[in-house]
């Protein structure tokens, strides 16, 4: 079998930062951004989405954080996208809803090789959790999405504690991720009657 892993390295004057991602692992994560709980969800994603995942680096925090969880997010997309190739084999649509307590969370995912992202995950009240600011998740996922080239939908379905509602967002993308670009042996070449994702 093909080995499935991407790694990027990107340095502006605002970040360093390294990822690397095997989308065939066992979720084994080693995570540095210098934010705790955005550590914490990559390490969720890593673990959910069974992709051993490495980020390093560092940011102007000083600032705060948009620059490094934007970027991370830049990286992440490249480093899925370079592991991806060109995509044949592969499932290419998923879904999965995940509850978290309160929190009810649907990510729709389409290995499309178009990027876009559809996000009605509506926080209802800002939070800092931790040293992560609430209103960073779309940044994040938008610069994810469409570094990876892929159509999502992400929805709130229910929920009121933001930290649920972060985190039921990251689960429902990392499975539905997970399944759609595993390797599936009746998929012959492209998924896409185009013959090019």
């Amino acid at each position: 079998m093909t080995t499935r892993v991407g790694e990027v390295r990107r340095t502006t004057n605002e970040t360093t930062l390294r990822a690397r991602i095997d989308l065939d692992g066992g979720g084994k994560a080693e995570v540095r951004t210098g934010i705790g709980f955005f550590d914490h969800m990559l390490e969720t994603f890593a673990r959910h989405g069974l992709f051993d995942l490495t980020i390093d680096g560092s940011g102007d925090l000083h600032v705060d954080g948009h620059h490094t969880v934007e970027d991370t997010g830049i990286i992440l997309g490249q480093a899925v996208a370079k592991a991806l190739g060109d995509r044949a084999g592969i499932r290419r649509f998923a879904d999965c809803a995940v509850p978290l307590d309160d929190a009810l969370v649907r990510a729709v995912i389409d290995v499309s090789g178009r990027p876009y992202l559809a996000y009605h995950v509506e926080i209802p009240k800002w939070q800092m959790l931790g040293d992560y600011d609430v209103f960073l998740t779309p940044e994040f996922f938008r610069a994810l999405v469409t570094h990876a080239e892929l159509t999502v939908h992400l929805d709130l379905l229910r929920g009121d504690n933001p930290h649920h509602i972060v985190e039921a967002a990251v689960k429902a993308f990392a499975r539905a991720l997970d399944a759609a670009t595993t390797s599936d042996g009746r998929v012959v070449g492209i998924p896409s009657t185009k013959g090019v994702l």
